[in-house]
């Protein structure tokens, strides 16, 4: 039986405008009506995805990739991990030597100079709802202020591989590559790019999937994962289900259980949820 539905938001419950399907929706609905918990598992911080797991009656959320777990019925937060300013400045020194974007995550807000990439598209859907704070500098700016960092953003169009490669050697940090090229192209801001995520050492979402699982004193068997990103792949190995929705990229197709015939856009979730719950 499945007791824990962990699923991720952008691409897998809402669709390419950042909506939610009506599918999606009476599907939230049929699972409130049963004993399951229902995690939202996002790469977004907290501040940005408030207001979808509201709408979403989600019991719990996993944010920024894993750096943060709130249990969003009682406000208890479970797990907090951010980034040291020795790990910030490394991430610095190699962004400048390749001359790529960077952009960091607080709580509240977006840091950044000039958004250009995933800074761009999150200040486009997310206005109103995350603060964006752009400044001369970014990294005398968290250098003189010290703000909590969640995450970092290294993005360009070039020259990604060889900073992921850098990265590696100097530092423990966790990396995840992601490339918004070809069919994956950010069309929200109508751009093609390449970006690292970089988050606190062992922060992945499966690592959160397995620290909520043992929250909730759950078995691996108990639990289903669904989402389309590559940040997803670390979740599905820890869940005993995982589902792919359709729209989702090839790599995670591969290691899916399942793959769903709709897309987010088309209900790919509301699918899933009904083949393994309701």
């Amino acid at each position: 039986m499945i007791r824990l539905i962990a699923s991720d938001l952008d691409g897998t419950i809402t669709d390419n405008k950042h909506c939610i399907p009506e599918d999606n929706i009476k599907a939230i609905n049929d699972l409130q009506k049963t004993n399951t918990h229902f995690a939202i598992c996002t790469g977004k911080t907290y501040a940005i995805s408030k207001e979808f797991c509201k709408d979403l009656h989600a019991n719990f959320g996993i944010f920024g990739n894993g750096s943060q777990i709130i249990n969003l019925t009682t406000g208890e937060e479970i797990l907090k991990k951010l980034l040291t300013l020795d790990e910030i400045k490394l991430c610095f020194s190699v962004a400048k030597k390749y001359n790529l974007h960077i952009h960091a995550y607080t709580e509240n807000s977006i840091i950044t100079e000039n958004p250009l990439y995933m800074d761009l598209r999150n200040s486009i859907l997310f206005a109103g709802k995350i603060e964006i704070q752009k400044v001369d500098n970014i990294y005398n700016y968290i250098c003189t202020e010290n703000p909590v960092i969640l995450k970092l953003v290294i993005s360009s169009t070039s020259n990604i591989e060889n900073a992921e490669e850098d990265l590696k050697k100097v530092t423990d940090l966790t990396i995840t590559h992601i490339r918004k090229t070809g069919a994956y192209k950010d069309t929200v801001i109508d751009k093609e790019y390449e970006y690292l995520d970089i988050s606190p050492l062992n922060v992945t979402k499966g690592m959160a999937l397995r620290e909520l699982s043992n929250y909730l004193n759950l078995k691996k068997e108990e639990v289903l994962a669904i989402g389309d990103n590559i940040n997803d792949i670390d979740m599905f190995k820890t869940s005993g289900i995982s589902v792919a929705v359709n729209n989702a990229y090839d790599e995670v197709k591969k290691v899916a259980n399942y793959t769903t015939s709709n897309s987010a856009q088309n209900g790919g979730f509301a699918e899933a949820v009904h083949r393994f719950i309701i």
